[in-house]
């Protein structure tokens, strides 16, 4: 059911636009030096995004400390929120339909996902 979950998902559902709108913005985010942990969370999302099904993100051990909690507060500031907002959009609009819940569900998880990205990982 993952593979065809994500083969869905990069034909129907828009994967294939996500990744590559997470990899450039994560590849110019790495130009400065202060943008590379934003940089390195973006492309980490940009794979995620192309291939969602099956994944699970989980909390990271070192997630909880004030370095996350400050990088996620400037993530929110910058962007973070307008990418959650738009992820939950699509995932009202994919859940209009009984066949499009599986995919709402996938934007909900890059929903909570992109909001705090430092701190979390995915497997």
């Amino acid at each position: 059911m993952r593979l065809i979950g994500n083969l869905l998902w990069i034909v129907i559902g828009g994967g294939v636009v996500l990744f590559i709108e997470y990899l450039i913005a994560g590849l110019l985010l790495c130009i400065t030096i202060i943008g590379i942990p934003f940089g390195i969370q973006a492309i980490k999302l940009s794979f995620l995004a192309l291939l969602p099904f099956g994944k699970e993100v989980v909390q990271t051990e070192r997630g909880s400390g004030c370095v996350s909690t400050f990088m996620n507060l400037l993530w929110i500031v910058t962007g973070g929120i307008v990418i959650s907002i738009t992820h939950f959009i699509f995932a009202i609009l994919c859940a209009i339909t009984i066949i499009g819940i599986p995919f709402a569900k996938q934007h909900l998880k890059l929903a909570s996902l992109s909001l705090t990205p430092f701190g979390h990982s995915y497997r």
